[in-house]
């Protein structure tokens, strides 16, 4: 495996090795020990498989006040998956970082604790999973919210959900209602 890092710190991409031949192939989507040497230390407790049918975005999440980590993997189709920095405190607040991720690259990209998590469909559809680290017991009341900066998303015009069409901006946010750095 190899680390990627993005600009944002701990918003890491993550390149694994494929092993391929005519029958097929195999790739290693998740080991602990391997991950945990890498510096990804979460205690993944859920795995959430993603259908996106012609649905072009959704919004910028965040999991307040039960911050998770995310893990996502692309199996089929192309997503743009976009991170954003919402820890008060941090020198990164409000940066956004976006990434690629497809069935082609095999890629994964791993989102600390303290982000805003979204992503937009590239392809007419995707299969994805999105592995989760939160407080297993408590539920995740979730909130949209929308960054102090402009992301350039290659979607112009996303569909997005009746929770997601007003969302708080970062800026009008009290301090207080933000996980901190």
């Amino acid at each position: 495996m190899k680390l990627v890092q993005t600009e944002l710190e701990g918003v890491i991409i993550i390149e694994r090795r494929v092993f391929e031949d005519p029958r097929g192939f195999f790739m290693e989507t998740f080991h602990r020990e391997r991950y945990h040497a890498l510096g990804i230390r979460e205690d993944f407790c859920q795995d959430n498989f993603v259908f996106e049918p012609q649905h072009p975005a959704g919004g910028l999440h965040d999991q307040i006040p039960h911050a998770q980590a995310n893990l996502v993997q692309v199996l089929q189709g192309e997503i743009f998956d976009v991170a954003v920095d919402i820890r008060r405190g941090s020198p990164s607040f409000g940066r956004a970082v976006g990434v690629t991720l497809s069935e082609r690259n095999w890629r994964q990209v791993f989102i600390p604790k303290g982000f805003a998590h979204g992503f937009c469909l590239l392809s007419e559809t995707a299969l994805f999973l999105q592995v989760q680290r939160f407080l297993c017991a408590r539920p995740r009341p979730g909130r949209a919210v929308v960054p102090a900066v402009d992301i350039q998303s290659p979607v112009k015009e996303p569909l997005l959900s009746a929770k997601d069409q007003r969302p708080p901006l970062l800026k009008d946010i009290p301090p207080e209602g933000l996980p901190i750095f």
